[in-house]
């Protein structure tokens, strides 16, 4: 919504009677209360649980571990070392799992 920063600015006193005025305008407009949503776009987000995706191809680019990380041996979740708790048999557990 543009604003015109030129325009004479309203006191506190005109603010108030102009919103019970466009509250009493609304209450009587039956129509400000409904949404327009246009079917197809909401339902292109959607996936059915039983969709062919064969034909998809996922661009993701997979990092090697860090040294700084470690692989939990409950989890098998790539942590950060800050995020070790402890190692149970020379085998690192993160935080999460160890709680």
């Amino acid at each position: 919504m543009a604003t015109d920063y030129d325009a004479p600015r309203k006191t506190e006193e005109d603010l108030s009677e102009d919103s019970i005025e466009e509250l009493k305008a609304r209450r009587s407009d039956k129509s400000s209360g409904v949404v327009d949503e246009d079917e197809a776009e909401a339902a292109e987000g959607f996936e059915l649980p039983g969709a062919d995706l064969s034909g998809e191809e996922l661009s993701v680019r997979v990092l090697p571990r860090q040294a700084d990380e470690f692989t939990c041996m409950s989890c098998f979740l790539v942590h950060h070392r800050s995020q070790l708790a402890e190692e149970k048999n020379g085998q690192p557990i993160c935080t999460e799992c160890a709680s």
